[in-house]
């Protein structure tokens, strides 16, 4: 077992290269055993290639296994070995869809799923793996998809019932400045970030004194990127992230922020007072 452990609790595949493929990228290259958890196959996803219109759930409902293809591919970019669909079994839990949708009503789907059955088969996982850091999204997750505050919820419960106590645990999430000066650069462009050219849109930025930490990596950012592309069926690169990628730079990706929620943070910092490495101060056991 690596002295140094991380685990990530995700909804669906391609959440984990659009929050964290850099944070992966970097830390798998340091030798760090880093775990994925997806709660979920996506089979509810939209499908952003034509010609693979009949793979949704509408048609024939085979998108899930074609994304779960495209996330090991994506790990494979990222040199994670270590990914896991939550509860053993691929099939376990489905894509709940967004709240008011049909398919969130059905009894299969994550949103619905026995919470203290979900909570078990992720202490699991902590149990087994002993990670000193846990990474996943904030109480609203991220963007308000059902899947998302559920994968929080589950994850956050399954920390506190785990024999195992993990030391650090982060929300995904980035700065209100950042984001707005992303929106001034596409404006630029004649672009706007997911339809809107306002900060206040955009659920997942947060108040600049929010954001504890960072990881700038931009070694690994063509490694995420490559990763977002191995997901051809969620993103396209002529969709928002490559958008931002064109505008800013590539080295975007490359750049990661955090909320530190338990556990304390420590040096090094950046000039903004941001811790730059997530697993600095934990115990190595």
């Amino acid at each position: 077992m690596s002295a140094k452990r991380l685990l990530l609790v995700h909804a669906h595949p391609d959440d984990e290269s659009i929050n964290n493929g850099a944070t992966m990228a970097a830390y798998s290259a340091a030798g760090v055993e880093v775990t994925l958890v997806t709660c979920t196959r996506g089979e509810e996803g939209e499908v952003l290639i034509p010609e693979l219109a009949h793979l949704g759930a509408a048609h024939d409902d085979s998108l899930g296994e074609r994304r779960m293809i495209e996330l090991a591919n994506a790990m494979q970019i990222l040199g994670v070995k270590d990914h896991r669909f939550l509860g053993g079994g691929f099939r376990k839990y489905r894509d709940s869809g967004m709240m008011g949708t049909e398919s969130n009503t059905r009894s299969d789907v994550f949103w619905n799923a026995d919470f203290s059955q979900a909570v078990s088969d992720l202490v699991q996982v902590i149990d087994e793996v002993r990670p000193q850091v846990m990474i996943t999204y904030d109480e609203f997750g991220g963007y308000g998809h059902p899947d998302h505050i559920q994968a929080h919820r589950v994850a956050m419960a399954a920390a506190k019932q785990s024999n195992w106590k993990i030391q650090k645990i982060y929300w995904n999430g980035t700065p209100k400045s950042v984001i707005a000066r992303a929106m001034e650069k596409l404006a630029e462009f004649g672009q706007t970030m997911f339809g809107s050219n306002s900060v206040e849109d955009v659920p997942w930025a947060k108040p600049d004194e929010q954001i504890t930490s960072v990881v700038v990596a931009p070694d690994f950012s063509e490694a995420k990127a490559n990763a977002l592309r191995a997901h051809a069926t969620q993103i396209t690169e002529d969709g928002p992230f490559f958008a931002l990628s064109n505008a800013i730079g590539p080295e975007v990706f490359g750049i990661e922020y955090y909320q530190l929620v338990d556990g304390q943070a420590h040096a090094p910092f950046d000039d903004s007072g941001r811790e730059l490495d997530l697993f600095a101060g934990v115990s190595e056991s």
